[in-house]
């Protein structure tokens, strides 16, 4: 069955998201997330540290302003300046931001740096969020590089790599609030092999009542102006892309005690040949019916494919 890019009603009736389906959408393991003017804690001990300008022409409004390279003194004797992992020592290197709205409405944005050496070799990628950025207004904020191998070349450069934002009240729940509608709602890095991807998505019921969800996410797919994109079929189920999530079987009525979470997922191949490839950078979802929008990041390589997959609301093991 297949469905506009646009809102759709829920089904019903009987059936779990299968396993293989769950084991597929491992989350890609991220290089780390600042927000703005956030402490960090360093536990060297720290000596003058340097900074340089940067000439950054930055991205949609954002720009790295300049760089600091903090030393550190010599560890004690029979130490080693690594992390508690052992796999490196943090660089001491934090880059200066701002963030500049310029349009006409109050935006949250996520941001990816990426820190480079000499020879424009990426050495770490860091993401920032930065909320309820008025129209006309700046924030300034800094990232760190962070903990990096001890072999890894000298970081001199960092700039912007990529810039997503969307309204603020769409935004996804910081971590730790709850929005009015007691249920938050986002997604998961998503997983890719052989051309397949799968990304997850996540509801959580963080308010004090029970809550019941029925059916399928309800999806606006759309493009980097936050445009509806046409020309896309959103499929019940992931049969017609692959038989590697598990058979498409009914949803069922999943009802989520405070706490407890339910999952879904977006399933497809970004397989191009004739034609133009599209892109998705934006989706506007609604857990449900009448359920109030979030709009997540998952940049969904559609390729020439022309549809997307959407398996149903499971809950979650705890």
């Amino acid at each position: 069955m297949s469905r506009s890019a646009s809102l759709r009603p829920p089904l019903t009736a009987a059936a779990a998201l299968p396993v293989s389906f769950a084991a597929m959408a491992l989350l890609l393991t991220a290089c780390g997330t600042e927000r703005a003017d956030a402490g960090h804690s360093d536990t060297s001990t720290a000596v003058p540290s340097s900074s340089a300008q940067v000439d950054d022409p930055g991205k949609d409004g954002v720009r790295v302003t300049s760089l600091t390279f903090a030393s550190t003194s010599p560890a004690p004797t029979g130490s080693s300046p690594v992390s508690a992992d052992g796999l490196g020592s943090d660089s001491g290197v934090s880059a200066a931001y701002e963030v500049t709205n310029e349009g006409a409405e109050t935006l949250t944005y996520s941001i990816i740096f990426t820190f480079m050496d000499r020879d424009g070799g990426a050495m770490a990628n860091q993401t920032a969020t930065v909320r309820d950025v008025g129209p006309g207004k700046t924030v300034r904020g800094t990232v760190r590089a962070g903990v990096l191998p001890p072999t890894t070349p000298r970081v001199t450069r960092a700039k912007v790599l990529e810039v997503t934002k969307v309204p603020a009240g769409e935004a996804p729940a910081e971590a730790g609030t709850c929005p009015a509608s007691g249920i938050r709602v986002s997604a998961d890095r998503g997983d890719a092999a052989m051309g397949l991807r799968v990304v997850g998505l996540h509801l959580e019921n963080c308010g004090k009542r029970p809550y019941t969800v029925e059916g399928y996410p309800l999806l606006e797919l759309l493009d980097v102006d936050r445009k509806p994109v046409h020309g896309v079929r959103i499929l019940d189920g992931s049969g017609e892309i692959t038989t590697a999530a598990g058979p498409d079987e009914q949803p069922r009525p999943v009802t989520l005690g405070p706490g407890e979470s339910a999952t879904a997922g977006l399933v497809w191949r970004n397989t191009t040949q004739s034609g133009t490839p599209v892109n998705v950078p934006y989706v506007r979802v609604r857990a449900q019916a009448g359920a109030a929008p979030v709009t997540v990041t998952p940049n969904l390589d559609l390729g020439t494919t022309g549809k997307l997959g959407v398996k149903p609301w499971q809950k979650a093991e705890p």
